[in-house]
């Protein structure tokens, strides 16, 4: 089993705070799923406009934390290398099913559905403990820097 941590994740992906938004990564089958976590704090960015008094995780940053799961795991898996980057190329089917707050730990958990012609696409959920809180197909291809 591969685990990522949260150095390791920041030489693999280019976010930085406030918009690196995975904390560690278990690869559970090589080729097949992956799980991420992040750790939903009171004191991200987001939380001062969204909302005051009643903080909720934006749906999009949820999004944006199963893709960046995704990108992590197929540049290890497939050995991309420091002169591409992950673009984003797709969601579809999103839906948000419970809302996300601080003190929540988010788990992702992404399936590959396909690989084609340099087209990754995945199966997207999120919980938080059981409860799924929100879930998507993404697509992802890289490029050259």
């Amino acid at each position: 089993m591969l685990v990522l941590n949260i150095q390791q994740i920041m030489k693999i992906l280019p976010h930085r705070y406030p918009f690196l938004l995975v904390d560690r990564i278990e690869e559970v089958e090589e080729g097949v799923k992956v799980i991420g976590y992040k750790n939903v704090t009171v004191n991200e960015p987001f939380f001062q406009g969204h909302f005051p008094g009643h903080p909720i995780m934006p749906g999009v940053l949820i999004v944006e934390a199963m893709a960046q799961v995704g990108g992590a795991y197929v540049t290890v898996i497939d050995e991309i290398g420091d002169d591409q980057l992950t673009y984003f190329v797709g969601i579809d089917k999103a839906r948000f099913r419970k809302p996300v707050v601080p003190g929540d730990v988010l788990r992702l958990e992404l399936e590959l559905i396909s690989r084609r012609r340099g087209i990754y696409q995945f199966k997207s959920t999120a919980y938080v403990g059981d409860a799924k809180v929100a879930d998507a197909e993404l697509k992802a291809t890289f490029a050259d820097r």
